[in-house]
């Protein structure tokens, strides 16, 4: 069997879902903006400002290149191909289908471990909106193993919580996801506008002295874990790459050609922008290395620094709105990709499999859902994001490396939008990439190391045999099973929508 065996565009056309097309460019933004801005800003600004200083700024801007060079290269493959699945179905168009699962592979660890990382930040948001309430958890209940050096804590109860509420959300369907998710991405901005319009007026230009204490790249004696700007955009980078989950609604935007790709660059730019800003003046109001104190919220101790308990109350909500949003739309672009792996036979049919009532992936939503909602209540975040950064990372490689393949073999197929500069951007998207991935510690390349064999060992001993695309290159065979497998993962209600 072909081990690069490709799908054709029209194959993946010819196997989207018939749901309705209802996504214009305003709803992409506001997905786009509602899956990057959360832990970015909430979470990552303290471990970012302890591994760069003021100059974490900086940081966010290098990612930002990073992600806008690969998100030009997505922009392409979302015009050329809109489709479900977003690198995964890249990928299987361009290198075939090891290639494709392997990307595949990294998306469930992006998608599942991300919405993980972002129910723990949320937790340390729920339970400092708790205190000012005068309510407390058992602090043995507020956070993974390990999370807290100086406070012993075994389980993170309402990042398990929340994961479990969300999965249960999209399992039983979501009629109005659009409406509802522009709703929360507005009051999410809002707040945000409020918090720097009341904030910027404590800066003290002196606590930006020295702006880059650790410089581009640096050890501190003692430690394994690198310092400066190019680390700290290497952990920042995970804030950005909610942007590839827009192009796994491809099949719910009208006019995708063209919706998709301004939808995509539209929420790298505003979120760009706003990071920067909020960098800036929480650098400038509380010390960085006072970080330390607020690792878990970081935009509430800056809050508290200024005195405004009054505004810690709407920013804890906010951030709650905020976070909300990046892991609905985070689960949700777990069950596309699961579902169309399950619908090409790579993997069980169980995870393909849509619920008569709900037309949504039922039981792989809640068994993904569960081994989330366990990873978030167990697992340590600075453990979980790094290894999503790592596997994005690598998805971004073989996209921007998809976009150079394609131009080079398929020069003349139809494309709604042509990322500029080829073949430059897709070099430099490459180019940035392996630069963050060199920005994270040892450990982390030894963990995704052991996902990526893992995943190995699932493709041959599973997928391979049970392709449909290898099933379907067999003279003469034509399997029952097969058929099951393609009426039991196809979509035929328009009710699906968003789910």
């Amino acid at each position: 069997m072909d081990l690069f065996r490709k799908k054709s565009v029209d194959q993946l056309v010819a196997e989207s879902t018939p749901l309705k097309r209802t996504m214009h460019t305003f709803d992409l933004t506001m997905l786009g903006i509602g899956a990057i801005i959360g832990t970015g800003i909430f979470v990552l600004t303290g471990k970012g400002a302890l591994t760069a200083g003021p100059a974490l700024m900086v940081s966010f801007l290098l990612a930002a290149v990073c992600c806008g060079f690969a998100g030009l290269c997505y922009a392409e493959f979302a015009s050329m191909a809109p489709v479900s699945g977003s690198a995964y179905s890249y990928a299987y168009l361009a290198f075939g289908e090891l290639i494709a699962f392997v990307i595949g592979w990294d998306l469930i660890l992006e998608y599942a471990l991300q919405a993980a990382t972002v129910s723990a930040g949320w937790s340390g948001y729920f339970n400092k909106l708790l205190e000012g309430f005068g309510l407390h958890l058992p602090v043995e209940l507020t956070a993974a193993y390990g999370t807290n050096p100086n406070t012993t804590t075994y389980f993170n109860l309402p990042g398990f919580v929340i994961v479990l509420l969300i999965t249960w959300v999209l399992s039983i369907g979501i009629n109005q996801t659009k409406k509802a998710n522009d709703i929360m991405v507005l009051i999410k901005l809002a707040i945000i506008v409020l918090f720097i319009v009341c904030v910027i007026w404590y800066v003290n230009p002196s606590n930006w002295k020295p702006f880059a204490p650790y410089g581009i790249y640096q050890f501190q004696p003692g430690s394994t874990q690198p310092y400066g700007i190019v680390p700290a955009a290497s952990i920042v980078f995970f804030s950005f790459i909610g942007f590839d989950a827009v192009s796994s609604s491809a099949e719910e935007t009208v006019n995708p050609n063209r919706t998709l790709p301004r939808g995509i660059l539209y929420s790298l730019v505003i979120s760009t922008i706003l990071y920067i800003v909020m960098t800036l003046i929480m650098t400038g109001v509380v010390p960085y290395e006072q970080f330390a104190q607020f690792i878990d919220a970081p935009v509430a101790g800056v809050i508290l620094k200024t005195g405004m308990n009054w505004l810690a109350v709407i920013v804890n909500l906010g951030a709650l709105i905020g976070m909300t949003t990046v892991m609905l739309v985070q689960l949700y672009g777990q069950s596309r990709i699961c579902y169309a792996m399950s619908r090409d036979g790579l993997f069980p049919k169980f995870f393909g499999h849509v619920h008569e009532k709900y037309r949504t992936p039922f039981k792989g939503t809640w068994f993904f859902g569960l081994l989330t909602a366990f990873a978030g209540g167990f697992i340590n975040i600075n453990v979980l994001f790094e290894l999503v950064n790592i596997g994005t990372l690598s998805a971004f490689i073989i996209v921007s490396a998809g976009i150079l393949w394609m131009r080079k073999t398929q020069p003349n197929a139809p494309r709604g939008f042509r990322a500029p500069g080829v073949p430059v951007t897709p070099i430099l998207a490459i180019v940035f990439c392996f630069v963050l991935i060199a920005g994270l510690n040892w450990e982390t390349w030894v963990r995704f190391a052991i996902w990526f064999g893992l995943g190995l060992i699932v493709y041959f001993g599973y997928s391979r045999k049970r392709s449909k695309l290898g099933l379907e290159q067999k003279p003469g065979l034509t399997p029952r099973s097969l058929r099951l497998r393609t009426e039991d993962c196809r979509l035929t209600d328009s009710r699906w929508l968003l789910s």
